[in-house]
């Protein structure tokens, strides 16, 4: 799967599914995309800065990263869980994100693992 299909998969066809399953290029190119969004919305500084915080920061980027990440939420829970039942497991296993420091290196390693022949959450992606 390419770049834009992935963000086009994600974001439009399958922005809230938790069921079925997401190929290891859709889910990996998904997550690049979250980051380089997240990395510009961090550092860009809007023209118009009349509303500061005290740490003198632009409030109007605070805001807009706060949209963004709750416009995120959902498509990047769906493609997690996707991802981890490409792979043989229950969606369940995302909330090892709430386990400090290990449970997100364990989910990494499930993210990388190889996708399984077709299983009780679909056939094999073709992508």
């Amino acid at each position: 799967m390419t770049f834009t299909e992935s963000i086009t998969t994600c974001l439009a066809k399958k922005y809230a599914t938790f069921t079925g399953r997401a190929s290891r290029s859709e889910f990996w190119w998904f997550m690049l995309f979250g980051i380089v969004i997240g990395l510009v919305l961090r550092f860009t500084f809007p023209i118009d800065d009349t509303l500061l915080t005290s740490d003198n920061v632009p409030m109007t980027n605070y805001i807009a990263n706060v949209i963004v990440s709750l416009a995120f939420l959902l498509p990047n829970i769906g493609v997690m869980v996707r991802r981890l039942h490409d792979t043989g497991r229950s969606g369940w296993w995302w909330l090892l994100n709430f386990v400090p420091c290990v449970g997100l290196i364990v989910l990494i390693v499930f993210w990388c693992g190889e996708s399984e022949e077709d299983n009780v959450y679909g056939p094999r992606p073709t992508k």
